[in-house]
């Protein structure tokens, strides 16, 4: 995993890693984290499900609110972090090093310009939400 610093950020608050092997990894920020409070549940999305740039996907619930996750790019749903299941809270903890599941893009070109309407972490710490 890369570092924060070179996470791209949607509005709706997922961060988005492009590893080596081409995957996108996804997770959610800490600003929303600290939002939702104790996370209790995730309910991910399915394993080969073809998802859209934007498009709610996944639900996290807290003690607080359940909320909506939104693909940060478009794909195909190739893993998802098995942790979760047993350890929802580990969101809480490390929003950062623990990711909720990974897309396949679409396709290269796809995700270069999907990529580049995503924000920096300067952006998006900056930005409305934060």
């Amino acid at each position: 995993m890369n570092s924060q610093a070179t996470f791209k950020f949607a509005e709706t608050h997922e961060w988005a890693d492009q590893e080596d092997d081409g995957l996108v990894w996804v997770g959610i920020s800490n600003h929303a984290q600290e939002a939702l409070g104790d996370v209790m549940f995730f309910q991910a999305p399915k394993i080969g499900q073809q998802v859209k740039q934007g498009e709610a996907i996944a639900v996290i619930e807290s003690v607080k609110a359940a909320s909506d996750i939104h693909a940060p790019v478009s794909g195909e749903i190739v893993t998802l972090n098995e942790e979760l299941d047993a350890s929802p809270e580990l969101v809480n903890e490390k929003p950062y090093s623990i990711w909720l599941f990974k897309i396949k893009p679409t396709s290269d070109e796809s995700l270069k310009s999907e990529l580049n309407l995503l924000l920096s972490l300067q952006k998006y710490n900056s930005g409305p939400g934060a």
